[in-house]
């Protein structure tokens, strides 16, 4: 018998018991001693003191931060708001740049460069990017993907088994995508690291990167502090099971969205649910996370709008008890 894994079991379960019968408790609270990782709450929004104040007691730690054009002064005002209420803006949301237009390529990336100033004038250290998005052609069902690719370029080769014809127009526009992600990124590092917040890559059903070697790849490929990955638990269910997600990308991963998509009966398809109602193993997730071996890791939910802020805040507090 694993002694360590059944005490680390038995604090999880106890810290969890305890937040169902007490309400909220603090993040630190239901982390649980045996845990490496500490996992940090937020949610999305614009930073008001009404919200932050609100979210504050409701037991988030802060928030990830709608885009929006931010001065030094007012960006400095904001975070020392934040402080004075005791949460962070963490991140920031740019979203999507659609880098493979060739025609608004120039605008694209002095966009991005100015959405590194902002969040870095919140404090934010990080923002997430999703850099491209293809679609209209071809393509295989989720399930369907068997993809390889080449190593030295990123390039797929392959996306399904069989006669990859049919899906000819997705492949070239898939490797051009990342030909221009690549092109980007390396002109967007300087202004990341001038304004000390990483690039958080994500690949948000852009039909882009969809198994989990390819989007490592990708995110390795810069070999800088400043590309990480954004790691979305929900959107990559219907691809690989989310476990298999975080022991690919590993310690490339700096964020993590926290969504629940449940897959029909037969694996194929599903929809997106609020969470811990869907067919994410939240129990494995947090254990996975645990062997990055990572000081903290901040967990934003993104979506279960449908519920009470307090419901939020205990349902991620069950996740980070690891029940």
């Amino acid at each position: 018998m694993n002694t360590s894994m059944s005490r680390r079991r038995f604090l999880a379960a106890s810290a969890a018991a305890a937040a169902a019968g007490l309400g909220m408790l603090s993040t630190a609270a239901v982390q649980g001693a045996e845990w490496k990782t500490k996992l940090k709450k937020a949610l999305i929004g614009l930073p008001t003191e009404k919200t932050l104040t609100a979210w504050k007691e409701a037991g988030f730690d802060g928030m990830e931060a709608q885009h929006s054009d931010v001065s030094p002064e007012r960006g400095e005002n904001i975070r020392q708001m934040a402080e004075r209420i005791g949460v962070r803006i963490h991140s920031t949301l740019y979203g999507w740049a659609n880098f493979n237009q060739s025609e608004a390529f120039k605008r694209e990336v002095e966009s991005v460069a100015k959405g590194l100033e902002s969040a870095g004038n919140l404090g934010a250290t990080a923002m997430l990017l999703v850099p491209c998005r293809i679609g209209g052609m071809a393509m295989p069902q989720p399930w369907e993907f068997d993809i390889d690719f080449d190593p030295s370029t990123g390039h797929l080769t392959r996306v399904a088994q069989g006669d990859n014809t049919p899906y000819r127009q997705y492949i070239d526009a898939h490797n051009e995508a990342t030909d221009a992600t690549h092109k980007a990124v390396e002109k967007l590092i300087p202004a990341a690291e001038k304004a000390g917040v990483v690039i958080a890559l994500e690949n948000v059903w852009n039909n882009l990167w969809v198994k989990p070697a390819v989007f490592k790849h990708l995110v390795a490929s810069f070999d800088s502090p400043w590309v990480q990955a954004y790691f979305d638990i929900g959107n990559h269910v219907r691809y690989a099971p989310p476990e298999e997600w975080i022991q690919t990308l590993g310690t490339l991963i700096v964020r993590c969205h926290v969504k629940d998509f449940l897959l029909n009966p037969d694996g194929r398809g599903g929809k997106f649910v609020d969470i811990r109602e869907g067919s994410v193993n939240w129990p494995t997730v947090r254990q996975e996370l645990d062997r990055l071996g990572l000081d903290e890791v901040w967990m934003t939910i993104e979506g279960s709008g449908g519920l009470s802020l307090e419901e939020r805040s205990k349902r991620l507090d069950r996740i980070i008890a690891g029940t």
